[in-house]
Parts: structure tokens; C-alpha cells; sequence
């Protein structure tokens, strides 16, 4: 994917937000039903807590606007990765957002690592409605920009960038396109989403390298199913690029609950696997196992 082409992008999806009617802009109205704005992925969009959504964050109408904001943590064996966030929608159409990662070594052969990256994205709902279209076959479809900007790394000595351990860049841009279908008579949501990245790791660890440099579609799925009105309990899995000689990147895979209390609060507990991270050569190995553990989000919304 070019630079040329990332442009358009996102030059149609400003376009298209610009357009929207000034009745957004009017008071949260959290018309929406409970949970059918999804929580939000480590990478700042609404989702799940891997992947991205269809849906559009929040519980505000197309009359209105939504806010949230979280905070979710992954808990594996060697490594901690935290992930603030913060998004906005309006009239159930556009949703920007933010989210700023952290990882941090606790174990083996990087003890004492620290890589940071800043997620900000822009996602449009460009055709169908999750909620009111039940009666016909289409899903929601939404397209989405993630730019994605990698703060360096601390704690390795002279490896203080991505660049150091065989990354091509910095930062970069995501391009996705995702699908939500909501079946309610079934308590059932179904979503798949196609992302072109580069990404290393979600970035943590760059972008492009020696064994790959341009965007690749990979895919992210989920299927969540709703145990009652408050609760619902799910899967997801998500595919990663492999651009780097220096780290086994692998696909991540999650069992997750979510609970929504009322439409201002939900928390997101999962069992994670996101693969080895990090990893080093089989000459040189660093991390070379899956790393697993207990994902936990916090999410406030108005």
C-alpha cells in the first residue's frame, strides 16, 4: 500500500466526518442498547479486547455523541503491557480515538524493557446499522485509520529504537475494513475485519523489516454471545505479520466476559495468548515462548 492510497483514505474519511448533521453534536442520549458498543482493542478502537469492531463505540444515537475512556492490562509470564485510552463518537457514525501502549519487561532475558506507543485512530460506519437492520442479510461495515507512533525503547542500552533490532521505521498507518453482524433473536454478534499493517508486535516493535516491508492484509475475527442483557462471553483471533528475523511473531487468540453494569461502566476480563514476543533467533533467542495470561479492562462512558 502506498503513500498515495493511505492518503486518499484518510482525506475521504475527514471528508465524509465533516458531513456530519450539527444534530451529532447534541447531548449523550445512550440510546443504544446495552453492550452493542463493544468495549475497546488494546489498539484504541471499539471491538473487542484484540480486535476491531464494525460498531461504533459508545451508546449515542445518530442525534448524539458518546465519550469513553479506559484502561486495560495484560498479564503474562514475562511481560506487562497497559493500555489508556480514550474515544469519541459522533452520531454513530464516526468514533476517533487514542490510545497510548506501554510494555514492560518483569522477566528473562530483557528484564527491565520499556517500549511505548501512541494509537490514534479515526473509524467511519459507511454502510448498514448493527442494531437496526435485523431484518435484512448485510452486516454493519465500517473502514477505519490507525497511525501508530513508536516512543523508543528503554531499558536495553544501546538498543533505545525499533530501528536497532531490525524495524524500518518508527511509525506508520493502518488501513482496515471490518464487519459487524448482530443477530438479537440468536443473542449472537459476529464480526470479521481485514487490516493492512506492517506492524511488529502492534508496533511495540516497529514497523516493516528484513523479512518484509509493505502493508498485508491480515484478519481479525470475533463472536460474542449474550448470556443475558449485562453479560456476554466470546472469542477472538487476530493474525500478525512476520517482518522481523529477530522475533517469532505469532497470531493472538482471546476467551473473553464483558459485563456492563449500566451503559456508563463495563469491565472485560479475558484469557490472552498473543504468541512469543520478542523472541530472538534460534542462534540468538531472547523470549522464545507464548506468552499467556489474564487481560483486564476498565471502561467509563457518557
Amino acid at each position: 500500500m502506498n503513500h498515495s492510497i493511505l492518503s486518499l483514505a484518510i482525506g475521504g474519511c475527514l471528508a465524509l466526518g465533516a458531513a456530519l448533521p450539527a444534530a451529532a453534536f447534541t447531548p449523550p442520549d445512550q440510546g443504544r442498547l446495552l453492550l452493542t458498543g463493544g468495549v475497546s482493542a488494546l489498539d484504541g478502537a471499539a471491538g473487542g479486547g484484540l480486535s476491531t469492531w464494525a460498531l461504533i463505540g459508545g451508546y449515542g444515537t445518530r442525534d448524539s455523541y458518546s465519550v469513553q475512556a479506559r484502561h486495560t492490562s495484560l498479564f503474562t509470564q514475562d511481560y506487562r503491557l497497559s493500555s489508556p485510552g480514550l474515544s469519541v463518537s459522533f452520531g454513530n457514525r464516526v468514533e476517533l480515538s487514542y490510545a497510548r501502549l506501554r510494555l514492560d519487561e518483569n522477566g528473562g532475558a530483557l528484564e527491565g524493557a520499556r517500549i511505548e506507543l501512541d494509537s490514534v485512530g479515526v473509524k467511519l460506519r459507511v454502510f448498514g446499522d448493527a442494531i437496526l437492520d435485523q431484518d435484512k442479510p448485510w452486516p454493519q461495515i465500517s473502514v477505519g485509520l490507525q497511525h501508530k507512533r513508536n516512543r523508543g525503547i528503554q531499558g536495553l542500552g544501546a538498543l533505545d529504537d525499533a530501528r536497532d533490532i531490525g524495524a524500518r521505521r518508527n511509525s506508520d498507518t493502518d488501513l482496515y475494513v471490518a464487519a459487524s453482524k448482530l443477530l438479537l433473536d440468536k443473542s449472537l454478534l459476529l464480526n470479521g475485519t481485514v487490516r493492512f499493517t506492517r506492524a511488529n508486535q502492534y508496533g511495540l516493535a516497529g514497523f516493516g523489516g528484513d523479512l518484509g516491508d509493505s502493508h498485508k492484509p491480515e484478519f481479525e475475527g470475533a463472536v460474542a454471545w449474550l448470556l443475558r442483557r449485562d453479560l456476554a462471553v466470546g472469542a477472538e483471533y487476530r493474525t500478525k505479520p512476520r517482518n522481523l528475523g529477530v522475533d517469532r511473531e505469532d497470531s493472538a487468540y482471546s476467551l473473553f466476559a464483558a459485563w456492563a453494569p449500566n451503559k456508563h461502566t463495563s469491565v472485560t476480563l479475558a484469557y490472552a495468548d498473543v504468541g512469543p514476543i520478542l523472541s530472538g533467533t534460534a542462534a540468538s533467542p531472547l523470549n522464545q515462548r507464548d506468552q499467556r495470561g489474564v487481560y483486564l479492562s476498565f471502561q467509563l462512558g457518557y
